[in-house]
């Protein structure tokens, strides 16, 4: 991912961090070399043997809905994988995500934007997400301080005029506000 080491150099080593859809490990694995104490996710279980594979350790079959840590971890990394979230229950995931977060810790995550839910040709749902929108689900999460908001075009759209080729995305990092301690 692109923005993965410009993420961890703002964690010490040695922070632990819930990798939400983790895919084939590749940003595990990275994650892991630079000394984080890592615990990757994926919704798939074949996906997640073969991330497995990749890097060394479990991966633990998770869809986001069964998240059910508090104040675990140091760092939530979500690279391309809650743009799958159905725009109704964003904000519901995004409050797990901040449970499981210590107070002050940081999270990541990218979107296809658009502003319009719809599925690819493969029956994929992204929730192709409005910067209007994102910043709603997250104010709807909890409290947050925003440390950074990137619109940027990237790859990996299909239909809607962007056939197999680039789009409009939306990266947006977070920490969990001091504001959380008198919750």
């Amino acid at each position: 991912s692109r923005f993965l080491h410009s993420f961890l150099d703002l964690l010490v080593p040695g922070s632990r961090i819930l990798e939400l859809g983790c895919g084939g490990g590749r940003d595990s694995e990275a994650m892991l070399q630079r000394g984080f104490l890592v615990e990757p996710t994926d919704g798939v279980p074949e996906i997640a043997r073969k991330a497995e594979e990749r890097i060394g350790i479990t991966v633990r079959v998770m869809r986001f809905d069964q998240m059910d840590a508090v104040g675990e971890y140091d760092a939530v990394w979500a690279n391309a994988s809650l743009l799958h979230v159905p725009k109704a229950g964003l904000p519901g995931i995004i409050s797990s995500v901040h449970r499981a977060l210590k107070p002050g810790a940081l999270h990541f995550a990218n979107y296809k934007a658009g502003g319009r839910e719809g599925r690819d040709r493969f029956g994929r749902l992204f929730n192709y997400l409005s910067s209007e929108q994102l910043h709603a689900a997250y104010a709807a999460s909890g409290p947050w301080d925003v440390l950074a908001n990137e619109e940027y075009e990237g790859g990996g759209y299909e239909g809607g005029g962007f056939e197999g080729g680039r789009g409009p995305w939306l990266a947006i990092t977070m920490r969990k506000s001091d504001a959380s301690l008198a919750r």
